[in-house]
């Protein structure tokens, strides 16, 4: 792998560190600042940024440093702190941001998150960024970096300090588990603002790459017996960057994140929900909302729907990252627009929903029409050998047919990947990470059985036709 081979995947860009480090961060960063020049987004003067605790990021973080300074603009380094606490306090200065982080990838990887002053940026930028990209030596950071690491961690703290009643989780105990999420220390400090008994967990000095989609990885395994032995009424967590939520419920059960922000956006009175296609089916049925906007997976298409949509905002991935739009108040309080994914939101939202109504994790959950819905993924699949797979799979009916035959076609969605429901009303999903070189298969099934026989059965036939 090249330096010139690292991509934009779903969230940023992406690629092994070392291929990132040196000559390409700074290249990347130098046509980041030229592309914000040309929107005319340069007016506060300063970039902001924050890295992830892989061993890589402060390499990286001081190359992008470098090219900041020789564009003429000025670094501002927030240190180690979670993707959305960085952009809710550089756009709080009308400023840029870079994030350096690869949130769940491997830990032998890395990226770059880029934010204009008005937010994410779109698979447009992501274009012109590409275009502004140059061949260029950019030499060494001739200045000091600004420091407003504690400025930016409270400035996230203060967003949250409101949004549940004083107290509302006193009642709770509540199972951090820290593992090398920059998320960790703030999580705790807001939990424990509103009230909850704090117990530390799995906290690690070395970077652990943990992804909050797949409960079956062993870096989870510990957590079940995690909360029978310190008597838990939950235990919550967040990727290596704080924009995807975990949460146990007190029985030992993981909640999906598509369940987590739609919890989130019940919580938070939403209007509209925009939400990729891979979310579960049970978004519709509850009725909470008005409208349900489906997009392709990656936060720039949630975050380009979510400007097109009315009323009360809130948009979320299926991993649970949660996006505050226009419109949404809470406690006869206004929620400042934070068009990112947030870890930390959902979290609180899904807490205080359940200590509004009196009921645990589990029981909140419970009374939502869900189809049970799993996912998995096979590691290190070329994207070539992906790409031939789905496309034979979308192109030879035939092939599909025989391929789904214990299950029969009753429908197909291509918005991403392919979606295929089966005679019984079941969904399988397949699709090509747009992140890491892996092929992912989602799953709803009529009961725990059905999902679980459903992936097992999509794993296996992924598995032998990618071999």
């Amino acid at each position: 792998m090249t330096a010139s081979s690292l991509k934009f995947g779903t969230s940023g860009l992406r690629g092994l560190s070392s291929d990132l480090e040196g000559h390409a961060a700074r290249r990347y960063t130098a046509a980041f600042l030229r592309h914000v020049a040309g929107l005319g987004q340069s007016g506060g003067g300063g970039v902001f940024l924050g890295r992830d605790f892989r061993q890589s990021s402060p390499t990286i973080a001081a190359d992008c440093a470098a090219a900041i300074d020789a564009a003429g603009l000025e670094p501002v380094d927030c240190g180690t702190i979670p993707t959305p606490a960085l952009a809710c306090h550089a756009m709080a200065a009308g400023c840029a941001a870079i994030m350096v982080t690869g949130s769940h990838i491997p830990a032998d990887r890395n990226g770059l998150k880029f934010y204009l002053p008005s937010g994410e940026i779109s698979k447009a930028d992501e274009a012109g960024i590409l275009a502004a990209l140059r061949d260029e030596a950019v030499g060494e950071l001739g200045v000091a970096v600004a420091d407003e690491a504690v400025a930016a961690e409270a400035r996230y703290f203060e967003r949250f300090a409101g949004l549940l009643p004083a107290g509302a989780l006193a009642d709770w105990r509540i199972g951090v588990f820290e593992h090398s999420s920059v998320a960790r220390d703030v999580l705790a400090g807001i939990l424990r603002h509103f009230g909850a008994e704090i117990v530390s967990l799995g906290r690690t000095e070395s970077f652990v790459a943990v992804d909050t989609e797949a409960f079956g990885d062993a870096v989870f395994a510990p957590l079940p017996g995690w909360v029978a032995q310190h008597g838990l009424d939950a235990i919550v967590s967040a990727d290596g960057d704080g924009d995807r939520p975990m949460v146990m419920d007190g029985r030992g059960q993981f909640v999906r994140g598509d369940v987590l922000g739609l919890l989130a956006a019940q919580y938070l009175g939403a209007d509209t929900v925009v939400t990729p296609v891979t979310s579960n089916s049970a978004i519709e049925r509850t009725g909470f909302f008005g409208s349900v906007v489906r997009t392709r997976v990656g936060s720039p298409y949630v975050v380009e729907a979510m400007g097109h949509a009315g009323g009360a905002v809130v948009g979320f991935e299926a991993n649970g990252g949660t996006f505050v739009g226009e419109g949404v108040t809470v406690e006869g309080r206004p929620l400042a627009p934070l068009a990112t994914r947030d870890a930390v939101l959902p979290i609180l939202c899904a807490l205080g929903l359940a200590a509004a109504q009196g009921r645990t994790i589990d029981e909140l959950v419970g009374a939502l029409p869900l189809q049970h819905a799993l996912a998995d993924r096979l590691q290190e699949v070329p994207g070539e050998r992906s790409g031939a797979f789905l496309s034979r799979l979308a192109e030879d009916s035939a092939y599909a047919q025989q391929l789904f035959a214990p299950h029969g076609i009753a429908g197909l969605s291509q918005i991403d990947g392919l979606q295929f429901r089966t005679a019984a009303g079941d969904m399988v999903h397949f699709r090509a990470s747009g992140n890491a070189p892996e092929l992912r298969c989602y799953v709803e099934g009529s009961t725990p059985e059905v999902a679980q026989a459903l992936l097992a059965w999509g794993m296996s036939i992924a598995a032998r036709e990618v071999a």
